[in-house]
């Protein structure tokens, strides 16, 4: 039997398997709130972001030291069963998070799930150098990014859905069931690698083979003799720093929001579950589209003659520029100004901002009340004695458990607007409810789109950066070259994970946004600088 185009249903596979790691692993951030009070119900919003951003700091280490693993198992024991292993241990280890209890089990079984799903990065870089000639492998990457990508967009849907009739210990064992669902169609269709695989046509085959020509250094048309240095040798090659920098400055911007993104929404807008379950899906749409574009954009270059050198830096650049100015728009989402654009009534932009309606919307007291239409319709108008007295609000305002200082805190500190009950003026607001919501959606529609054109142009340079290995080594290293930048750019997530644990302290991810975008600079810079022609390498002259 043979298959038509059987490198596509490969890549297809690979991108499928993306889908299900970004389901699996997006589940905890979107299940968080629900996780938070369950577990935590004494903290308040600072210290369950706290205990969040701990446990993703140690997934991301663990994805970090999985990276540099499982490039080395892809080399040692090939793409089959490198992606059996990986993924079959991560289904499982989701799963297990069912049975966490509290900090110290999520962070055990989160390393676990960390270190197994790295695999599928230097996976899918190997599977791409194996099956796919120099000028597809653009687009192939693109095609299994967009895998990444559609899994952010289905994770939270998905899980909001699945949030309304279960409770968060059995999504985790629903979601974690789909990996092993996966390991059928894999292990029966990528039964070897394309040179022994009994399903492709001669004509595939030797279209595949021919087209690795980075692979044959002598030109002797034997593409299984190229450049495969050591360990150390690859390390002294300013290429090999090139591509691990730029995945070292440019990987950390997607971990930023994967992460982030729910917490962003949760904190900056009120959203609760569900709520970001509807919204947090968008931005990976502007990503799956700069997947795709970034990879045809590729190919369509060198299928007009251009260089693989021109080519890689004019789409690695186009996704940086892209980036940057989005990362400064993100600071003004909810400005008057803007949101004025858009409709929204500049008295009912200053109100949604305003700390002592603050107290009152993001209080988990109220979380009902605040998108009720009946109450909103029924305090409409109302003086702050009308409120005051309105039985729900009563009911709820009981209820409020309220924000008090440390003991330590000075007396400076003691007297910030986030302390204490809110003042009369806050409740006050309360009267134009309907106009607040529509403030705080659009602000955050607005936030979500930015999101979108922000990792779309990251989508477009990734695509290509992680194309670099291939295209100036042999696919033997491929794997482990991809490893090291894979594990050099997660310990760089690693640390803006924690970091913005605490820079974002009360709600202001200002800085982080600063960061994310001196992060784009840098990486166009490594690519530019040390990789000053991208092409194959040969051995250097000691």
């Amino acid at each position: 039997m043979k298959v038509k185009g059987l490198r596509w249903w490969v890549v297809g596979l690979v991108a499928l398997a993306a889908v299900v790691n970004y389901i699996d692993r997006q589940a905890f951030g979107a299940l968080w709130p629900d996780i938070a009070q369950d577990l935590f119900p004494e903290m308040d919003k600072d210290g369950h972001k706290v205990i969040f951003g701990t446990i993703s700091t140690v997934f991301i280490i663990s994805y970090a030291s999985g990276q540099a693993l499982f490039g080395k198992i892809f080399d040692w024991i090939g793409t089959r069963m490198g992606f059996a292993i990986s993924i079959g241990v991560w289904s499982i280890a989701t799963m297990f998070h069912a049975l966490a209890q509290g900090m110290l089990s999520f962070s055990i079984f989160r390393s676990i799930l960390g270190v197994a799903e790295a695999g599928n990065w230097p996976g899918a870089a190997k599977a791409n150098a194996e099956w796919f000639p120099t000028k597809e492998r653009a687009l192939a990457q693109g095609v299994f990014n967009s895998g990444a990508a559609i899994g952010g967009i289905v994770a939270y849907p998905v899980i909001g859905l699945l949030s309304t009739f279960l409770d968060w210990k059995l999504i985790f064992i629903v979601v974690g069931a789909l990996g092993l669902l996966w390991l059928l169609p894999w292990l029966y269709i990528v039964k070897s690698a394309p040179k022994t695989h009994p399903w492709l046509s001669e004509d595939e085959r030797k279209y595949i083979l021919s087209g690795q020509k980075n692979q044959d250094i002598d030109e002797d048309g034997n593409y299984d003799d190229g450049y495969v240095p050591d360990t150390g040798k690859l390390l002294k090659h300013k290429e090999s720093w090139g591509v691990i920098i730029a995945s070292a400055a440019l990987d950390p911007i997607w971990w930023l929001f994967i992460v982030w993104i729910p917490i962003y929404l949760s904190e900056v807008f009120g959203m609760n579950v569900k709520e970001i379950a509807f919204s947090a899906w968008v931005p990976y749409v502007g990503a799956m589209i700069g997947a795709w574009y970034g990879g045809l954009l590729a190919q369509k270059k060198l299928n007009f003659g251009w260089t693989v050198d021109k080519t890689r830096k004019y789409v690695i650049t186009l996704g940086c520029i892209v980036m940057i100015p989005c990362f400064i728009l993100l600071k003004y989402p909810g400005a008057p100004q803007v949101l004025g654009v858009f409709g929204v009534e500049e008295s009912a932009a200053l109100t949604m901002a305003d700390s002592q309606v603050k107290k009152i919307m993001d209080n988990d007291a109220f979380k009902d009340l605040k998108s009720d239409k009946h109450f909103i319709e029924e305090i409409a108008g109302n003086s702050t004695d009308e409120i005051k007295s309105n039985p729900r609000f009563k009911k709820a305002y009981q209820s409020a458990v309220w924000e008090t200082p440390k003991a330590e805190a000075t007396k400076e500190e003691r007297l910030l607007p986030k302390y204490g009950p809110p003042s009369d003026s806050g409740i006050a607001a309360l009267a134009s409810l309907s106009k607040i919501n529509n403030a705080r959606n659009t602000a955050a529609l607005i936030a979500v789109v930015i999101m979108a054109i922000l990792l779309f142009g990251f989508q477009i340079a990734i695509g290509n950066i992680q194309t670099l290995p291939s295209d100036l080594f042999s696919g033997k290293i491929v794997g482990t070259l991809s490893g090291f930048a894979g594990m050099a750019a997660k310990l760089c997530a690693a640390g803006l994970t924690l970091l913005v644990t605490f820079i974002t302290a009360g709600g202001n991810y200002i800085p982080a946004f600063i960061i994310g975008g001196a992060l784009a600079i840098i990486a166009l810079l490594a690519v530019w600088i040390l990789c000053p022609k991208i092409e194959p390498l040969k051995p250097k002259n000691n």
